[in-house]
């Protein structure tokens, strides 16, 4: 349709998967998954439903007549019972036991739950493969030097596999978060009206013990380790708001990550992929514009964003329940996912075509080594037989004139031509030279990328072997 207004996340961004994970099918067949599952633990619990009405409703659980349930909601301006009537269409000897003693919440909430159970486990996927993508790189480029920046200035080397680590270390923060809030959640279970679950008291005859294990019991056949134990008629808004800041902590990190790869693309050391026939500006036909990356940010900055609409609605429910929460789930939680879904896949796109070029690297690194190795260069001259202090103000004084060079004139960096001109270091230009191997100013971060690889990635990468293996596949 080209008459109306479509999501992007939708059309561009979002895969497949987790747009049906938040699909109109997705959800209703849950709704129905969840009235089977509870028809048939009151009746395990000896409420007077049959084996024939329970069948009945398995036969039509995933066969949904969406004509009858929309015609019925523009009648009755309610969706459940919009739903339930369908469904009572198709069973009519089930017609009376669906949603016995259940509210709306008993669907709409569970279902919920359920979906972004299912989201953040794609999530998890995506994440791992990212990881995964990233170590590989991390691995391949951990002895290459490169200059490394504070205040975006040149700055004592490090390499680009040490670089790589640090955006590891962000998404493995956030998959620990994501697993402490993946496995935290649990379904609200049948609470009632507004919690107490007086209607199961009701059906039960006062059974308490039933009116527990009916929670428990629709847990288990949903696959959960159990229901929240208390609620109002909602579960707690403040999951929805938990989920939501796991999503933003991805994209925390994928926006720093798209940054850097956006300075460096700038700097011409590292190019995210670009393919044969793609164009960067329709202007400047040599572009070459990250334009995966600025998309990254972009998304990035809209799930950030997204974190105020579930505090908002935690924060402001009434007592037992209010329904004001209701427009901004339905936008907030899926366009949340949809867009961490379209960022995973553009990182893991983008680390698995990133181009690296070393000697653009050295170029620069050579260029602003010198500065960085005054003091070793002014440990060898103390070596030498030179006085520290005096040294020491010297050096500053030759810096400087090798800075003005650069900066002012725009000549090459010749602070080692000064130096060896210079009788109080009694060190040649030769020797200045050979002390230049950027090797010998990176420190400790080969091994530090090694060490982090073999005790933090590896374990968890062989912990989740089998979600590996993923590759994204985007729109330019």
């Amino acid at each position: 349709m080209t008459d109306r207004y479509q999501s992007p996340l939708s059309e561009r961004y979002a895969s497949k998967e987790m747009q049906y994970i938040f699909s109109p099918d997705r959800k209703f067949k849950t709704w129905r998954k969840l009235w089977v599952a509870l028809a048939e633990v009151e009746k395990e619990l000896g409420l007077p439903i049959t084996e024939e009405q329970i069948e009945e409703l398995k036969a039509h659980q995933d066969d949904i007549n969406y004509d009858v349930a929309i015609q019925r909601e523009k009648e009755v301006r309610h969706d459940v019972m919009s739903h339930v009537y369908a469904y009572g269409v198709q069973c009519p000897k089930a017609k009376g036991i669906i949603h016995l003693g259940a509210t709306s919440c008993y669907v709409g909430d569970n279902t919920d739950l359920i979906v972004m159970t299912e989201a953040l486990k794609l999530v998890r996927r995506k994440l791992m493969n990212v990881i995964d993508e990233l170590a590989r790189f991390a691995d391949a480029y951990k002895d290459l030097p490169t200059l490394a920046f504070t205040h975006f200035q040149p700055a004592q080397p490090t390499t680009v596999g040490k670089r790589a680590t640090l955006w590891l270390h962000d998404l493995t923060m956030d998959l620990e978060d994501l697993d402490y809030i993946l496995g935290s959640i649990r379904l609200l279970g049948s609470k009632g009206t507004t919690g107490t679950q007086a209607s199961f008291l009701e059906l039960f005859d006062g059974d308490m013990d039933k009116v527990r294990r009916a929670d428990s019991m629709i847990a288990e056949k949903l696959g959960y380790a159990g229901c929240y134990p208390v609620s109002g008629q909602t579960y707690s808004r403040k999951v929805d708001s938990r989920v939501v800041n796991v999503l933003a902590g991805i994209a925390q990190s994928a926006h720093k990550f798209s940054n850097d790869i956006r300075l460096l693309q700038h700097l011409k050391e590292v190019e995210e992929p670009f393919e044969k026939s793609q164009i960067g500006s329709s202007a400047m036909a040599y572009k070459r514009n990250p334009m995966r990356s600025e998309r990254m940010a972009s998304l990035s900055n809209y799930v950030m964003a997204d974190v105020m609409n579930p505090m908002l609605v935690s924060s402001t429910q009434w007592f037992e329940r209010t329904l004001d929460d209701s427009a901004n789930k339905r936008l907030s939680i899926p366009e949340g996912f949809l867009a961490v879904d379209g960022i995973l896949d553009l990182y893991l796109n983008v680390v698995d075509g990133l181009v690296v070029y070393p000697k653009v690297i050295e170029k620069h690194m050579m260029a602003e080594l010198p500065f960085m190795a005054t003091e070793n260069i002014m440990m060898d001259a103390v070596k030498a037989g030179g006085d520290r202090q005096e040294l020491h103000e010297r050096i500053r004084e030759l810096s400087m004139e090798a800075g003005r060079n650069v900066k002012v004139n725009g000549l090459d960096n010749n602070l080692l031509e000064l130096i060896a001109a210079d009788p109080s270091f009694n060190l040649s230009l030769e020797d200045l030279k050979k002390s230049m191997d950027p090797q010998r100013y990176v420190g400790c971060a080969p091994a530090q990328v090694t060490a982090y690889l073999e005790e933090v990635v590896k374990p968890l990468l062989e912990e989740n072997r089998e979600l590996l293996g993923l590759k994204a596949e985007i729109n330019v």
